[in-house]
């Protein structure tokens, strides 16, 4: 595949530090969520930060598919996506739970669905979560 596009950002302290994109146009303050044993500061969270990427991005897929469809997707399209974690059964660490929530205003249900449907194949997230990614890991 061609990479188009790559972002960089870089993570210190973990759950309780900070994020930056390497453009500076992401910098944020992290913290623990009293529900994983933090203090639940004023700083947001790594399934925040995906959560927020994910319903951008899976809102770009309706408006691609839209278009691909001839269907007019309205500016007050919403996507709310919603990152959950626990502990793996297995007891090998943690996983996720995705749920994503479509509200396409003036679009019978029917024609909704499919548009949602669509989006998700072409949704790089969405590929993602059905296939997983191939991480190349490196150590500096």
């Amino acid at each position: 595949m061609p990479v188009l596009y790559t972002a960089q950002a870089t993570a210190t302290g973990g759950r309780t530090g900070s994020a930056k994109s390497s453009d500076g146009h992401l910098d944020v303050a992290l913290d623990t969520v009293k529900e994983l044993g933090g203090a639940g500061g004023a700083g947001t969270n790594p399934e925040q930060l995906f959560a927020a990427g994910y319903a951008a991005c899976f809102l770009g897929a309706l408006k691609f598919v839209g278009g691909r469809e001839k269907v007019a997707i309205p500016a007050d399209t919403t996507v709310t996506a919603d990152v959950g974690i626990g502990p793996r059964a297995d007891g090998g660490g943690f996983e996720l739970t995705l749920a994503i929530n479509v509200a396409i205003p003036g679009l019978d249900k029917a024609a909704a669905e499919d548009i949602v449907a669509k989006a998700h194949v072409v949704c790089p997230y969405s590929q993602l979560t059905r296939a997983g990614a191939d991480v190349k890991l490196s150590v500096a």
